[in-house]
């Protein structure tokens, strides 16, 4: 049989008193009176036979008894608030039912997910790719990860990262046909993952938006451009969250020194009612929590550009 343990009152008055350096204080931590604290010292100083505090002086010293009791009973009550917050928290459990562009889903999310997964053994996702705002509303899909304005009429959205653009190049293509100047470009193929927007914005800021331009793919979305460019396709505009992680492997290189404010954004969205669901709540706020961890590689520059700032295209001969 285990021993029986002081009076869980008197164990709170001692560690008040402690941390809190008077009586007076303790008790007003506690909402008691000043007696009710020094009878509670009293009594657990009787049931262990040893003084706990060293008195005479205005302020509450430990005994060398009371130094030793005080971090056991300090972690004891730390260990109880904890077990308490945790079974007050509704059980985030169940299946949660994510749409997420594409290109974020498989460049940023996918390799981190075990973070999640791990953390929440109890939730089952559902993850498809897709960025279509008309989702939000939708009751099959509890939460959204969108490429967009950044507000969705009726629900409620939040942005999770603002985005700079720039160019990238596989390692084996630059190899074999260098990217020395803006003019290059118009030698190889240009990758785009939307309508040739985000193309343009780079051109324009590199004082090259009348640069002639030779043969181009548009793929839909920047997962398959990315996906492109790793494969020697041709160049496409990377940003500073799907790339990230290929430029760092070294997958792909940036040959200019000259990235851009991107227009949109990325941002989470869910209905207004589901904003609160526990399970909703548990993968937003681990979402925010990652992106925070640690800073996004910075670009790293192509060691076969010769130029680390793009030169203005000169006039076609």
């Amino acid at each position: 049989m285990p021993s029986r343990l002081p009076p869980l009152n008197s164990l709170r008055a001692f560690e008040a008193t402690a941390r809190r350096g008077s009586v007076s204080a303790a008790a007003r931590e506690l909402g008691v009176t000043h007696g009710a604290v020094s009878h509670q010292i009293r009594a657990l100083e009787e049931t262990l036979g040893s003084s706990l505090f060293e008195r005479g002086s205005r302020r509450m010293r430990l005994s060398a008894q009371g130094a030793l009791l005080l971090p056991a009973v300090t972690q004891a009550f730390g260990d109880i608030a904890a077990a308490t917050a945790r079974l007050q928290r509704p059980e985030a459990s169940g299946t949660l039912t994510i749409m997420c562009v594409a290109g974020l889903l498989s460049f940023w999310l996918l390799p981190r997910l075990h973070g999640f997964t791990d953390a929440y053994p109890g939730i089952t996702l559902n993850l498809s790719a897709g960025n279509d705002p008309a989702r939000v509303g939708d009751p099959e899909v509890d939460l959204v990860i969108l490429y967009g304005r950044g507000s969705v009429d009726g629900c409620w959205s939040r942005l999770w990262s603002p985005l700079r653009l720039f160019p990238v190049v596989s390692p084996s293509l630059i190899a074999s046909r260098p990217l020395r100047s803006v003019r290059d470009l118009r030698h190889h193929t240009l990758l785009h993952g939307d309508r040739g927007d985000e193309w343009s914005t780079w051109l324009t800021a590199a004082d090259a938006a009348d640069l002639p331009r030779g043969r181009q793919h548009f793929l839909g979305d920047a997962r398959l451009s990315t996906e492109a460019a790793v494969h020697g396709q041709g160049v496409a505009v990377g940003d500073t969250i799907t790339a990230a992680r290929l430029i760092a492997d070294g997958d792909l290189v940036v040959p200019f020194d000259l990235s851009v404010a991107a227009n949109d954004s990325f941002f989470v969205a869910c209905r207004s009612e589901m904003r609160s669901a526990p399970i909703v709540k548990a993968f937003v706020d681990w979402l925010f929590a990652t992106l925070d961890d640690g800073a996004l590689p910075e670009p790293r520059l192509s060691p076969r550009s010769s130029t680390r700032r793009p030169a203005s295209p000169s006039p076609d001969p």
